[in-house]
C-alpha cells in the first residue's frame, strides 16, 4: 500500500472514530437531560439521595433576619456539604419577588430556573400553587416527614385555607408576639389591644406597625379582626359577610390612634426589619413579630435593648406555620429534597432551637423523639410566653388579601 492510501485509509478510521465520539457524547447528554428530568415520585430515597450528590442547590429565601441567615449559612450549607456534598446558595428575595420570577419563567416555557427551594406560606403559596409554579407533591418523598412530624397536626394539611397536597413541607411554627421596652413602658404592659391603643394614644409616637404589604403588619391587623370579633370562631372561614358588618369598627379603631403613631401616623415602617430598627434605637417602645422567642438572640446580639421583654395581648397569639416547596422549574429537585428533608430532621429542627442563630420554634411531633432529643431541646426552649389557651388559628389568606385591599384606602389616604 503506498502512502497516498495509507493517508486515505487513516483519514477514513479518523473520520469513523470522531462519529462514534461525537453519537456517545450525545447519548450521554441525553441521558443526563432524561435523568434530571425524569419523575423522582417513584424513586426510592436512595436514589435521590445518590442523585443529589455533587449537586448545586438554590434557595429563595427572605433575607431580613440576621440569626435565620445564621443558621442556614454557618450551619445547613456546611452540614449538607459535608454529609450530602450538596452546596446551597441562599439567594435573598421576599416572596412576591421570586413568585413574580418564576411566573415570567412558566409564561416562557423555561424549564430550567435558578431556585431549586422557596421558603414560603399562605397567600404565596396559595397563589404559586394556583399557578402551577410548584413541583408538585414530594412531601411522600421525604422519610422524615413520615418519621419525624406524621399526619396529625393540621399544619401539614392546611396552610391559611389553602390545602397543601404535599407541594410544601412544614419547616417552622411561631406564635405572634409583642416585645416592649420596659423603660420605656411605665408600669405594667398593655394586656388588649384596646389597652395598646390607649397606651399609645397616651405616648404619641412611640408605637407603630408595619406596611400591611409586610407580612407582620398585616398579622398586625388579622389580630385587631379577632380583637373586634365577639367570637374567634367566628372567623374559622372566611366570610365576606363578616368584613362587610364589621368593617366600619375595624377602620374606625385604627384611624382612631392613627395621629398618635410614629411620625403622626403619615408613614409606616415598610418591614419588620425597619420597625426592629426603630425599636433597636429607641425611637419606638415596642416592636412584633411571628416568633415568640425571637427576642432572646436579638438581645445576646446586643441589638434589642437589654430591658426588653415579650407579651402577647387578649385574645390570644396567631400561630403561624412556614414552609420548604420546590419551584416547577428546579433544575435539582433531587437535591432540593435532599436538603429539605435535612431540614426538618431532629438534628436540624432542634439547632434551629438555639438562640444564638434563630430561636424558633419546630414542626417535630415530639412524642416521635427519644429522650435524649427531647432533652436537647429543652435546654434551648425558655419559659413559654403563650400559653396553649391563648393560640389562635391562622386566618384564611383571603383575610389577608382583603386587609392588602382596603387599609391603604381607608387609612392611610
Amino acid at each position: 500500500m503506498n502512502n497516498w492510501s495509507v493517508n486515505l485509509f487513516m483519514e477514513r478510521i479518523k473520520w469513523m472514530l470522531s462519529i462514534v465520539i461525537v453519537a456517545l457524547v450525545g447519548c450521554n447528554t441525553e441521558q443526563e437531560a432524561n435523568q434530571s428530568d425524569r419523575d423522582l415520585s417513584s424513586a426510592d430515597w436512595e436514589e435521590i439521595v445518590s442523585e443529589a450528590e455533587g449537586t448545586e442547590v438554590g434557595i429563595y429565601m427572605w433575607g431580613g433576619d440576621d440569626g435565620t441567615n445564621q443558621y442556614i449559612d454557618d450551619y445547613v450549607t456546611p452540614t449538607l456539604k459535608e454529609e450530602y456534598d450538596i452546596t446551597l446558595n441562599r439567594y435573598p428575595m421576599d416572596a412576591p419577588d421570586f413568585l413574580s420570577k418564576l411566573m415570567t419563567e412558566k409564561q416562557a416555557d423555561q424549564d430550567k430556573g435558578t431556585a431549586d427551594i422557596l421558603w414560603i406560606n399562605g397567600e404565596n403559596f396559595r397563589n404559586a400553587k394556583n399557578n402551577q409554579l410548584l413541583y408538585g407533591d414530594f412531601a411522600s418523598n421525604l422519610p422524615h416527614m413520615d418519621e419525624y412530624i406524621g399526619e396529625e397536626a393540621p399544619f401539614v394539611h392546611m396552610d391559611m385555607g389553602t390545602e397543601i397536597d404535599g407541594h410544601q413541607v412544614p419547616w417552622g411554627n411561631v406564635q405572634f408576639a409583642f416585645q416592649y421596652n420596659k423603660e420605656m413602658v411605665d408600669g405594667n404592659p398593655p394586656t388588649s389591644m384596646e389597652e395598646l391603643i390607649q397606651w399609645s394614644m397616651d405616648n404619641p409616637g412611640q408605637f407603630t406597625y408595619p406596611n400591611v404589604n409586610d407580612f407582620t403588619g398585616n398579622g398586625f391587623l388579622r389580630h385587631l379582626l379577632y380583637d373586634v370579633a365577639d367570637d374567634p370562631t367566628e372567623l374559622e372561614t372566611f366570610d365576606e359577610g363578616w368584613l362587610d358588618e364589621n368593617a366600619d369598627e375595624i377602620w374606625e379603631t385604627l384611624n382612631a390612634f392613627k395621629d398618635s403613631l410614629w411620625r403622626d401616623g403619615q408613614t409606616y415602617p415598610e418591614s419588620l426589619s425597619q420597625l426592629d430598627q426603630l425599636y433597636a434605637n429607641g425611637e419606638l417602645a415596642f416592636t412584633m413579630g411571628f416568633n415568640e422567642h425571637r427576642a432572646e438572640s436579638l438581645v445576646e446580639e446586643g441589638i434589642f435593648p437589654e430591658s426588653t421583654e415579650t407579651i402577647v395581648l387578649e385574645p390570644g397569639s396567631i400561630s403561624n406555620s412556614h414552609y420548604l416547596s420546590i419551584p416547577f422549574n428546579s433544575p435539582e429537585p433531587a437535591g432540593a429534597m435532599v436538603a429539605i428533608n435535612f431540614m426538618i430532621s431532629p438534628e436540624a429542627q432542634i439547632k434551629k432551637l438555639d438562640p444564638s442563630m434563630w430561636g424558633e420554634g419546630t414542626v417535630l411531633d415530639t412524642s416521635r423523639l427519644t429522650s435524649e432529643q427531647t432533652d436537647e431541646m429543652e435546654t434551648y426552649i425558655g419559659p413559654s410566653v403563650i400559653e396553649q389557651d391563648d393560640i389562635l388559628a391562622e386566618l384564611d389568606a383571603d383575610y389577608h388579601d382583603w386587609i392588602q385591599e382596603n387599609w391603604e384606602r381607608e387609612v392611610v389616604q
